[in-house]
């Protein structure tokens, strides 16, 4: 598990035989999208080079489907009800969770990470006890699943009879029809001083004045969705994708329906998190980009389908 700072821990995994829903409830609920071709990537000074945000270029995609939304909690329940799946959190028996949701005595318990020192390691958090012991999902059941590694989620897609966006499948979704805009909805952070998405407000990492209305998590639909008619493509919580992440391959790769490189050591993230402000980590941006190792989770990890 490498998110965030540590170096990856292999774990022999034996998950159960994931069992497809009868009715594919999941499946039916996509929202069709065209494809075609559209401008991926950016050259936004704004941007991280070094994550491989650009150059801009045109890819051609064929028609897809996409969640509205990210898995919510009660769905990832229903998923894990039904297959038995144990998580890779719970494997590890900790996960990492943001200091300032954890209560005195926890905090002080639960080891630094270096270099992101706002990053604990707590023992017992998983997605059903996000902030560690004694905490619980029980007000947020519409919010995002979260503790969820790649493997996790490739595990409820095969339950679901779907499988996760490819990096530019998410681009193209995220954008909702807008052409090289940072944000699903323009160029401007707050137009007209309106809150668009949820991510850190006020001074990183000390003080989060929620002025969005979150200080940590949203429900899934707590904001208007795009022109394609998804939810929170930016803010809320990092998505995994199905691509391995290169900070180069793209640029001489494939143009027409990209799937990133035949293999890496982490998988690509998209969308950043309510973790996000502009002092350190402007990454929610539709073109932004980031990456964990495949068994990683953290209290702003999450992922949504596709089909």
């Amino acid at each position: 598990m490498l998110c965030p700072g540590r170096e990856p821990v292999t774990l022999p995994l034996s998950l159960p035989a994931p069992r497809a829903l009868s009715d594919n409830r999941v499946a039916k609920r996509l929202v069709a999208l065209p494809g075609g071709r559209f401008l991926m990537g950016t050259a936004d000074d704004v941007g991280h080079p070094d994550d491989g945000e650009g150059p801009a270029r045109a890819v051609e995609l064929s028609p897809f489907r996409i969640a509205a939304t990210t898995v919510t909690n009660t769905q990832f329940a229903t998923f894990v009800k039904a297959t038995g799946h144990v998580t890779d959190a719970e494997r590890f028996a900790f996960s990492y969770v943001f200091e300032g949701f954890l209560p005195a005595e926890l905090r002080a318990s639960s080891p630094r990470v270096p270099g992101t020192p706002w990053w604990r390691a707590v023992r017992d958090a998983t997605w059903k006890h996000p902030e560690g012991p004694g905490s619980s999902i029980d007000s947020r059941q519409n919010h995002p699943v979260v503790h969820v590694s790649w493997n996790d989620a490739t595990a409820f897609c095969a339950w679901s009879g779907t499988r996760l966006p490819t990096e530019a499948e998410w681009e193209y979704a995220a954008r909702g029809g807008l052409e090289q805009k940072r944000y699903p909805w323009g160029d401007e952070l707050a137009p007209d001083g309106r809150h668009l998405f949820n991510i850190w407000r006020g001074v990183f990492p000390t003080v989060n004045t929620a002025d969005d209305g979150y200080r940590a998590t949203a429900p899934v639909k707590a904001f208007k969705p795009n022109g394609h008619g998804l939810y929170n493509t930016v803010g809320n919580v990092w998505e995994w994708t199905a691509d391995w992440f290169s900070r180069d391959f793209h640029v001489t790769g494939p143009r027409i329906d990209p799937t990133g490189p035949p293999e890496g050591l982490a998988r690509a993230m998209r969308g950043g998190s309510h973790m996000c402000h502009d002092s350190y980590c402007n990454r929610y941006r539709v073109a932004a980009r980031s990456s964990n190792t495949p068994d990683s989770s953290a209290g702003n990890i999450g992922f949504r389908v596709a089909a």
